[in-house]
């Protein structure tokens, strides 16, 4: 794909110094929106407004949202207010909100200023939703039916106003403006008597989220129930958008990610952040990783003495350290995902640990094997170090069974207590449980050698 993209950026900027305009028109518009703006952004920036200028209006709003941040603004600026206004027209509510996100205050201005009174109302309201709620990320933008519609005029409304919808396939069928049921478009098409009414043939049962609804509840929604989209009501049951399956796991995907990586949320894309953007975000977790990281040199410093009597240990300290925060790491990922889904809840938690019990037995067993063939093998016979006897064997093995089991037991629980007392599971992943480990598995070790090698 990257070859790919190599080869219609040189034929482009070819075409461009041979000024053969309907010819560059013609190849962008047999592709696909995401592939004009990756190429795009491997072209000069002078580049740019030209060609976004020979893009048909509709393939240049699409266009338009797959591009970044930076592109965007550059073009924005060069726009005249008509030109501005065309894309503007062209951009489903939910995608203008994500650029207005992006740019800085003047250029926002005047995004709002050629925006017609619809749209900047639209933009305006979901701005005003708590970050991260259903509200920040819906659209206001779905077909909205009357239960008193014949099967006729519902299908006439779809394809009057369909066009500049978010989606067509699932209508949602309101009486002043309370959401009382859902019909699909197939069920209309197959509906037996096109004058029979949508009340008739609507599901009333309808799943719906909180305008104020964590993005997190609303993708495990997605999970559960396999939805294309869920409608998005206030206080009193008044419809006032639709969340799609595309911004709902997107944005809950990233934010899971940069957590479970020990970094803080962002909402800026890696390339449109600034240096002191990534230092803010990463420098409280290095912060609080580094200090409680004390307690491993800590330990260390007091079985110091342990260690220059039986310097053999030393070299198995970091093997003993990683290996438990790895098995951390598996049982709070697992975890995470499972709690993400709605697979599991806290009154789970014995089952939970019980089966990450026995995992670590087993787990636990076969790597304790293969550490004293390791150590036997290599430390001893093919390196010749004499230190590492049987017994030190014996203590190293011994670690590391009960590091694994005590890494999954941590690796489960921590997640699932987060849970219940409100914090996002991914804060528990692996940065904080492996200090966590590290701390344990010292001491388990030092524990274990006092009493086979030091007494």
């Amino acid at each position: 794909m990257a070859d790919h993209t190599v080869t219609v950026e040189s034929t482009l900027e070819a075409l461009l110094v041979e000024k053969k305009y309907s010819t560059i028109r013609d190849i962008l518009s047999t592709m696909n929106p995401a592939d004009i703006a990756s190429v795009f952004d491997g072209l000069e920036e002078s580049r740019l407004p030209l060609l976004f200028r020979l893009l048909p209006k509709e393939l240049a709003a699409e266009t338009f949202v797959e591009m970044e941040p930076d592109a965007q603004e550059l073009l924005i600026r060069g726009f005249s207010d008509s030109e501005l206004r065309e894309v503007l027209d062209e951009l489903y509510v939910d995608d203008a909100v994500d650029i207005v996100e992006e740019m800085p205050a003047n250029v926002v201005r005047r995004i709002l200023s050629q925006a017609d009174p619809d749209m900047r109302k639209d933009i305006n309201e979901i701005l005003r939703y708590p970050e991260n709620s259903a509200g920040s990320i819906m659209t206001t933008e779905y077909v909205s039916l009357r239960p008193g519609m014949t099967v006729e005029e519902a299908i006439l409304r779809i394809r009057r106003t369909g066009v500049d919808k978010e989606t067509i396939y699932t209508c949602y069928v309101t009486k002043n403006r309370t959401l009382i049921g859902l019909v699909s478009v197939k069920d209309l098409l197959l509906a037996q008597d096109d004058d029979e009414t949508v009340d008739k043939i609507m599901e009333t049962n309808v799943i719906s989220v909180h305008t104020h609804t964590d993005q997190e509840e609303v993708a495990r929604m997605f999970s559960k129930y396999n939805f294309l989209a869920l409608p998005v009501v206030d206080t009193e049951n008044r419809m006032v958008g639709i969340v799609t399956f595309d911004d709902a796991m997107e944005d809950e995907a990233t934010e899971d990610m940069e957590i479970m990586g020990g970094m803080t949320p962002s909402d800026k894309t890696y390339l449109r952040s600034s240096t002191f953007d990534l230092f803010k975000h990463r420098i409280p977790w290095l912060m609080l990783l580094m200090v409680s990281a004390t307690f491993t040199g800590l330990i260390i410093t007091h079985f110091e003495s342990a260690l220059a009597a039986q310097v053999a240990l030393t070299a198995f300290i970091p093997m003993l350290m990683d290996t438990g925060g790895n098995s951390g790491s598996q049982s709070s990922v697992t975890v995470i995902r499972s709690l993400s889904l709605g697979e599991i809840e806290f009154s789970d938690l014995p089952r939970v640990v019980w089966k990450e019990i026995r995992t670590a037995v087993l787990c636990g067993i076969s790597l304790a094997a293969a550490c004293f063939a390791k150590i036997m093998l290599v430390d001893r016979l093919m390196l010749g170090n004499e230190d590492v006897t049987c017994l030190v064997a014996l203590v190293v093995c011994a670690t590391m069974a009960l590091t694994v089991l005590v890494a999954k037991v941590i690796g489960c629980v921590l997640p699932m207590l987060a849970k219940k007392v409100g914090f996002d599971p991914a804060v528990m992943a692996s940065p904080f449980i492996t200090t966590i480990v590290d701390a344990l598995s010292l001491l388990i070790y030092f524990g274990i050698a006092s009493v086979l090698l030091l007494n």
